[in-house]
């Protein structure tokens, strides 16, 4: 047992959990991280493999491009002064058998040209969607997340209101039309095709997808050299340089609760520690139910975790490829004629993604290909625990290299390395339920709550907090710090202390 004497405890050490910890030390809080893997970072995450870094997190991060929207955010962490990133022109692109593609630039006045030449009888639809891309080059998301909605009184909404007014004609417009239904919208065939796949989910909101194209256009969503574990360590690093401790391999059994008030935790070795707050920056569904045995909840969060809000499951294949592939674009879906059955079901596309734009990631002359897909949790946790779930991971993968020696001829000799991950990778590692990569999925149901944000406290709980991708829908990165920045804006609020901010060159009031 661990006598008092921490301030706040925090449950996790991905983005969210390193974030809260780093300003709470920044505020005078003294804090202890416990993670139950050995590393930190969650989902934002890599792992090597002969020589190959496989990348599974973040595919372009806001805040990469100076004054821009959450900039100052990764300045205060210390991840951005030495970082160098990469900015894409493109998106992706969406290629059909017959060569015919659609390429996704972030410029919004190439891509209409490029749509028109594609499809000139959709001329009217595809100039207003470009309109509202270059309308939301001028939008700053932050906006919505910098002050903790819970408190904002009436004249704070009131100036965000007024600040969000201008571009609530596009929001209006397409913040609850998906890509699906936009792509319905379209005379030409391929198009139909095509557009439910550019921004990587059919049920995306178009207006989520056109912020993203206006971030690239910004040079304000680029990629980290280094990947997403490095990334994630620069944050771990700026966290103990504020005097933080981090335990590893100590995966959490129970909040301790005393009188409704949360005192503390115990992990399964039986340790306790304790704290005069707890913050959960883990697992949202096991921290209601397991970690507090689901006696602060309501209809409400039972209701979200009966299948009445959509998880994002994935199965990421990652390739370690003897073969250059600076000279493919970076990123491409292939639209099939007839589909391949994967993880049980029917797949007309498949997304291929190359990382030779970053050589950190790979040997010289070789690369890092990776296939990702979504599927069925419940597919995978059929199969696990028995002898059939690793068969069951090589057959996958299998069809899917015979699929990627029809794009790329000759690919199957030339893979080095094969690696698979599950939705049951994902839960073993993060303990993140049913394996989802980014909490809710962000669709036209969960966007209104990314403005609104979800309670980050529980009924009847005190000095107790959840912060991360499952009280903030979409799960993205900077929005995920975000939530552990206002978290300790509010703890200070609550003690009645000036919440500030320190870089790590100087210390300064933020």
């Amino acid at each position: 047992m661990t006598e008092a004497g921490t301030d706040i405890i925090i449950i996790g050490a991905g983005i969210a959990g390193l974030a809260a910890g780093c300003y709470a030390q920044m505020n005078g809080y003294r804090t202890e991280i416990f993670e139950l893997h050995n590393q930190p970072g969650g989902l934002c995450t890599a792992w090597e493999r002969r020589g190959y870094t496989f990348d599974g997190c973040i595919h372009y991060l806001f805040g990469s491009g100076p004054d821009q929207p959450f900039y100052s955010l990764w300045q205060e962490l210390g991840v951005i002064q030495t970082r160098r990133f990469v900015h894409h022109d493109e998106l992706m692109r969406l290629t059909a058998s017959n060569g015919k593609t659609l390429i996704v630039y972030s410029d919004p006045d190439r891509l209409e040209a490029h749509l028109m030449d594609l499809s000139p009888r959709d001329r009217k639809l595809i100039h207003a969607f470009c309109v509202g891309v270059r309308a939301l080059t001028d939008f700053d998301l932050s906006l919505l997340l910098q002050q903790p909605k819970a408190l904002m009184g009436p004249m704070d909404w009131t100036r965000l209101g007024l600040k969000v007014l201008p571009f609530l004609g596009p929001m209006a417009r397409w913040g609850l039309l998906s890509a699906q239904e936009f792509a319905h919208r379209f005379q030409d065939p391929f198009l139909r095709r095509a557009i439910p796949q550019m921004f990587a989910w059919p049920s995306i909101p178009v207006m989520v997808g056109m912020s993203l194209l206006a971030s690239m256009h910004n040079k304000n969503a680029g990629f980290p050299v280094g990947g997403s574990l490095a990334f994630a360590r620069a944050i771990e690093q700026r966290y103990r340089s504020l005097g933080g401790t981090i335990h590893y391999n100590a995966q959490v059994e129970r909040i301790l609760v005393q009188r409704d008030r949360a005192i503390g935790v115990r992990l399964y070795n039986n340790d306790e520690y304790f704290a005069n707050r707890v913050i959960a920056a883990c697992d949202g569904r096991s921290t209601v139910f397991d970690l507090l045995g689901g006696k602060y909840t309501s209809p409400c969060i039972k209701h979200r975790y009966n299948g009445h809000l959509p998880v994002y499951s994935q199965l990421q294949i990652s390739l370690g490829v003897n073969r250059d592939f600076s000279h493919h674009p970076h990123w491409t879906t292939y639209l099939l004629d007839k589909p391949v059955v994967v993880a049980g079901e029917h797949r007309y596309e498949i997304g291929v993604k190359h990382y030779c734009f970053d050589p950190s990631l790979s040997p010289p002359e070789k690369s890092v290909v990776i296939i990702m897909l979504t599927t069925s949790y419940q597919y995978w946790q059929r199969l696990y625990g028995r002898s059939i779930y690793n068969a069951e991971e090589i057959q996958e993968s299998g069809i899917l290299i015979d699929q990627l020696e029809q794009f790329y001829p000759g690919i199957k000799a030339d893979i080095e390395f094969v690696d698979v991950a599950t939705p049951l990778s994902y839960e073993r590692y993060t303990g993140n339920w049913q394996g989802s990569s980014c909490g809710w999925l962000l669709n036209k149901q969960t966007l209104p709550l990314l403005i609104t944000g979800l309670r980050k406290t529980l009924p009847g709980l005190h000095r107790f907090y959840r912060i991360g991708q499952w009280v903030e829908p979409g799960g993205s990165v900077p929005v995920v710090a975000m939530s552990g920045r206002n978290i300790i804006q509010q703890i200070c609020h609550e003690d009645r202390q000036a919440f500030q901010v320190m870089m790590p060159e100087t210390s300064r009031a933020g």
